[in-house]
């Protein structure tokens, strides 16, 4: 059996390092917890799949990205994220963003991971390119509207307690905005990164079934 990629390798170490440390003394447990099963989720996920579905380095690039703003999103709470309070000082706004960063990432990352499925399992060919990159918005934005359902459901489980990881910051349109984020990084992730993956997935031996 061949050697797991150093990407995956990489990803693993740096995300548990990262979980490690956020996890010594978040703002609060729970919230912690919901924030950042996704990256536990992921790390299990890639280790399983890898023999038979390596990703491309970009795609493992990604998901240390995404997986460090949703650690830092559990071990401060979004409304609480010392990086945000810095971005809303510098423009101005009336609220935190970080939790913006994170729904855009929502919707960057998985674009590319739909991309890749996609394409490497042969449910949509290069060659319909605007059917392709519909698909690989439309997933993301799917999830991003289903993570609010959760949400809700965590709202209803937990009361009061939610509020943290809710994030709403007394904003009423907080769902539209997250989803309308993930949209955006879906769209942003398919108009920059497209080429770059295709050249990365031509690279990868075939997916083994």
């Amino acid at each position: 059996m061949s050697a797991a990629p150093r990407a995956l390798v990489a990803a693993t170490a740096l995300l548990a390092i990262g979980l490690a440390l956020s996890g010594i003394h978040p703002h609060d447990r729970t919230t912690w917890f919901l924030e950042v099963v996704p990256v536990m989720i992921g790390l299990v996920l890639m280790w399983a799949t890898w023999g038979r579905f390596p990703l491309t380095t970009l795609l493992y690039v990604l998901i240390i990205v995404h997986g460090f703003v949703l650690i830092v999103g559990g071990a401060y709470t979004y409304a609480r994220v010392p990086l945000g309070f810095t971005i809303q000082e510098m423009f101005g706004l009336s609220r935190n963003p970080y939790d913006r960063i994170g729904h855009f990432m929502q919707g960057f990352m998985p674009a590319v991971l739909a991309r890749e499925i996609l394409l490497r399992g042969g449910y949509v060919s290069r060659g319909h390119a605007k059917m392709l990159a519909f698909i690989a918005i439309c997933i993301p934005v799917a999830f991003s509207a289903f993570y609010e359902l959760i949400e809700w459901w965590a709202a209803l489980a937990l009361g009061q307690g939610a509020d943290d990881f809710l994030g709403t910051q007394g904003d009423p349109w907080d769902t539209q905005s997250d989803m309308f984020m993930a949209l955006i990084g879906a769209s942003t992730a398919v108009l920059l990164l497209s080429r770059l993956h295709d050249r990365q997935i031509a690279a990868l031996p075939a997916p083994k079934n």
